[in-house]
Formats: structure tokens, C-alpha cells, sequence
């Protein structure tokens, strides 16, 4: 950073380092620092302007941290990153958008366009801001609730949520929790659902989509899922038929490449010598083909012991 005197002080230099080295007009009107001289110091080439009334000082390119900061003191004082964004920086995701999200008080509208800068805006922003997070950002649980609110697709919306999960950024409880705090959000339904699916062991928008397009659409039996099976190897087991001496194994791509292949050609090895059949199927057929699959499994099923008889799912569904 390329400070003058005036913002060698301790407070300055503390602000402009939780900042990474961002600062905003009235912040530096406040530490005694005119905007006439921030300018000067721009058109000489040791500060930036990347938005009008936000400064960075240092002439150096902004890395993500100072991009964020920079959104965020353009917006409003009380603004946070939100939605992709937030995720970004608690590693929901990855960088999934360039662009970068920012949330104020629904009483602070923007005037104009910020390049780059997506605006959102929330009546309960007080609530769902972290207490601690730097740079400030939504609660996590909020973070994916603002990112299935906006989801155009089931599909999206199932991502996020067995996500946040699966990484044990949160729980079920608190997602849910999260949930009955917000009067309006789309998809509630699908959420309510999913948090239950979650919390009895799906783990992924695969799993979750077998449990209700095959499992219950036709009336199966139902499976235990995520089952730890200890052994000479400990080894996961998808969906299991216990009764029926049969396996459902769900192959996405995390988890079924590289050494994954070895573990589940062990795992399903071992089944077999033990009297249990497995069925395998990826996004194809459990997404693409759900009542087929009902077919398969329906007559491993039975052939096994189930005494009950699959239903159609609609009117299409080729289980008489």
C-alpha cells in the first residue's frame, strides 16, 4: 500500500489491511483524508479507482479479495457478498461466476450500473450477515438458501443443498432452521423435502433423485441408504435391500474415478461371495430413465423375496 501520513495510523492502517487495502470516500474523509487528494493520487498512478467513490491504494492489479471489497464499499456500508460469491468464499463452490454478488439493505437502492457487480437486496440483511467473516459475507446457511432461491432448476437446487451438506459446511437442522426464518423463497417445498431425504442418509441429487423418481414414485421397498458395512475393508453401501440380499449402487462421478473404480469392484465382489446382488446405475438411467430402472430393480426384488408388487408412476410408466 502507498499510504501518506495521514493514513499511517494505527486505525488507518488497520482498516485499510482488513480491507485488502480498499477504502471508501467517506471512510477517508473520516480518518482526515480529502477526496481531492485521493484523485490527485490516482491520476499519478499510486492509487485506483474501481468504482466511483472507492479506492484502493496500492497501483498493483486486485486480486479476488480486493475485487469483493471494492463491490461491497461501492454498494453500501452495510453490503455483503452474497450468493455465488459467498459460496466462492466458504468453498461451496468454486468460482462459478466472475461476476460478483453483493447484498444491501432493501432500503439502500443503487443508483446505476457497478460493472461487473450483481446488486440483491433483503429486508432481514442484519440477520443473515456473518458476525465475523472477512470479507463480510452471508451465513453459510443463508448463502445457499439466496442460491436456491434463484436456481431455474430442480436439479441446481438439489446441488446446493446435498453440497453444503455433504462437506459438512452444515447440517440439515440448521438449513432447515434457516428455512422457517424466511417467509418467501422459492422452491420451499423441494427444500422441505430434500432435508428430510438428506438428514436419513442421501448424499447426493443422484441418491436423492432414486429415493423419489424409482424407490418411492413405484411403491419399492424401501432401502437403507449410506449403509457402513465393517469388515476386513470398511465399505459404503448406496441403497441396501438387506431383506432381499440386494444393492443399489449410484455412480457419480465423485468418488467412482481413479482409486473409487478398485473400491467399488472390491466392494461389489465381496456382495456377491456373500449371496447379495448389485445394481448399478449412473445419471443416465436414474435421471433419463427412472421407471426402467423401477422395471430392473422391481424383478431383482421379487426374485429375491419381496412378496409386493411395484405401481406405475403415471400414465407413461411401463409397470402395468
Amino acid at each position: 500500500m502507498d499510504l501518506p501520513s495521514k493514513l499511517r495510523t494505527p486505525a488507518a492502517v488497520g482498516l485499510l489491511e482488513r480491507q485488502s487495502g480498499l477504502i471508501s470516500i467517506v471512510q477517508l474523509r473520516t480518518l482526515g483524508f480529502d477526496g481531492r487528494s485521493a484523485r490527485r493520487r490516482v491520476t499519478r498512478g499510486r492509487w485506483q479507482r474501481p468504482f466511483r467513490g472507492v479506492f484502493a491504494t496500492f497501483s498493483g492489479p486486485l486480486d479476488r479479495d480486493a475485487q469483493i471489497w471494492a463491490a461491497i464499499l461501492a454498494v453500501h456500508p452495510a453490503a455483503v457478498a452474497s450468493h455465488a460469491t459467498a459460496a466462492e468464499l466458504d468453498g461451496l463452490t468454486g468460482r462459478v461466476d466472475d461476476r460478483i454478488h453483493v447484498t444491501a439493505p432493501v432500503s439502500r437502492r443503487v443508483r446505476g450500473c457497478l460493472d461487473g457487480v450483481v446488486v440483491h437486496y433483503a429486508h432481514r440483511l442484519q440477520l443473515s450477515r456473518h458476525p465475523a467473516a472477512n470479507p463480510p459475507r452471508t451465513r453459510l446457511d443463508d448463502t445457499v438458501l439466496d442460491l436456491v432461491d434463484t436456481a431455474r432448476r430442480a436439479r441446481s437446487v438439489e446441488s446446493y443443498v446435498t453440497m453444503a451438506v455433504q462437506k459438512r459446511l452444515t447440517t440439515p437442522a440448521r438449513l432447515a432452521a434457516s428455512l422457517m426464518a424466511r417467509k418467501k423463497i422459492r422452491w420451499r417445498s423441494l427444500v422441505e423435502s430434500m432435508l428430510a431425504d438428506v438428514a436419513d442418509g442421501a448424499h447426493s441429487p443422484l441418491e436423492l433423485h432414486h429415493l423419489r423418481a424409482v424407490e418411492r414414485a413405484h411403491g419399492l421397498p424401501k432401502g437403507v441408504r449410506q449403509r457402513r458395512r465393517a469388515g476386513a475393508r470398511v465399505v459404503w453401501i448406496d441403497v441396501d435391500y438387506e431383506r432381499f440380499d440386494t444393492r443399489v449402487e449410484l455412480d457419480g462421478r465423485l468418488g467412482h474415478e481413479g482409486d473409487g473404480r478398485f473400491r467399488d469392484r472390491r466392494r461389489d465382489n465381496a456382495g456377491t461371495v456373500g449371496g447379495a446382488w448389485t445394481l448399478r446405475y449412473g445419471h443416465a438411467e436414474v435421471f433419463g430413465q427412472p421407471c426402467q430402472v423401477a422395471v430392473e430393480q422391481a424383478k431383482v426384488l421379487r426374485d429375491r423375496g419381496w412378496a409386493g408388487r411395484p405401481r406405475p408412476c403415471g400414465q407413461t410408466c411401463p409397470i402395468p
